[in-house]
């Protein structure tokens, strides 16, 4: 993302002190500015940025604007949702005054109308969800790993809000077992007696296995621990963001537990024996985020997947054809 971090957090300061004074630049600089940075796109990188596009926006023919919609120009800052406004605006600047939908927080159903979102059901029918690179300050965290996954712990460890039925499920099963590390950081439950306190990044660094089970949407933490050398364990996600959590592929980039979670001791016992597998999947892990870290592809591709929507309503001519 480029800001600087302090134990491997995004620091929020200079992420608020950046949008705020992007207001002092007038639009008028980005919209002149989109051509040349559509320009920068080698022939190398085309295919795999409009993947992504595509991807994102799923939108194959044209649409009708809504009367529902509203300007670029109506998005507002409030104290609530502060990130997704700037994230959003940082976009939306690029481009003149056009019509759009959106739907900020944790979406975890599809719109009954085109809207940009941060988070998505993975689903063949979820047109409707496009998503933006939203929240991206407390989302977006990667972390240089350097304790080899050979050298850390033999556990399971999980640090989270336990609200959803699905954790509250999890702890169940696993708070007391001798393969976990389990910890609930919120209180005024029915059990506090999972509670423990938080813990920093490092910490969890420490063991093979990080638990990365979604919440309201997707998990968090999944992008950190991707980039390290430790594994995430999990389901199958049912949601997506700009991670493209849908792409994941099980038991290659994460090690996948049924939804039940019934195999999971199963699971960490056999990684366990054999590092040499937990190793390739931190690996293919590693090179999976590779392709978020480069800030100019990601800027031009949050700019392609707006203007694609655009495009496709008819409030503006396209500059390279999405479906090629």
């Amino acid at each position: 993302m480029g800001f600087l971090k302090t134990s491997h957090k995004n620091n929020k300061f200079l992420y608020y002190l950046k949008g705020y004074l992007s207001f002092f630049v007038p639009n008028t600089f980005y919209q002149f500015s989109l051509e040349n940075l559509l320009q920068k796109i080698t022939e190398k990188d085309f295919n795999a940025i409009k993947e992504r596009v595509n991807y994102y926006n799923k939108i194959e023919k044209k649409i009708q604007p809504s009367k529902d919609w509203k300007y670029l120009s109506d998005l507002k800052l409030s104290k609530k949702g502060k990130t997704y406004f700037f994230d959003a605006f940082s976009t939306a600047r690029f481009f003149k005054n056009y019509k759009a939908n959106f739907v900020f927080g944790d979406v975890n159903f599809i719109p009954d109308k085109p809207s940009f979102v941060k988070s998505r059901p993975i689903s063949n029918d979820n047109q409707n969800s496009i998503i933006l690179k939203l929240n991206k300050v407390r989302h977006f965290i990667f972390v240089n790993d350097h304790l080899p996954v050979e050298k850390k712990k033999n556990i399971l460890f999980g640090r989270a809000a336990v609200h959803q039925n699905h954790r509250i499920d999890f702890y169940k099963k696993y708070f007391n077992n001798n393969l976990c590390d389990l910890g609930q950081i919120n209180k005024g439950t029915d059990h506090d007696f999972w509670y423990k306190p938080k813990v920093n990044i490092d910490y969890h660094l420490k063991h093979k296995f990080i638990l990365c089970i979604e919440g309201n949407d997707v998990a968090s933490n999944l992008k950190w621990v991707m980039s390290s050398n430790s594994v995430a364990v999990m389901p199958k996600p049912k949601y997506e963001s700009w991670f493209m959590e849908g792409k994941l592929i099980p038991d290659y980039h994460y090690i996948q537990i049924k939804d039940d979670y019934s195999d999971m001791e199963e699971k960490i016992n056999y990684y366990i024996k054999n590092t040499d597998k937990l190793k390739i999947i931190s690996k293919n892990a590693n090179e999976y985020i590779s392709q978020f870290k480069d800030k100019e592809s990601e800027k031009i591709i949050s700019i392609l997947v707006m203007e694609k929507f655009f495009s496709l309503t008819n409030q503006k001519k396209s500059s390279i054809n999405f479906f090629s």
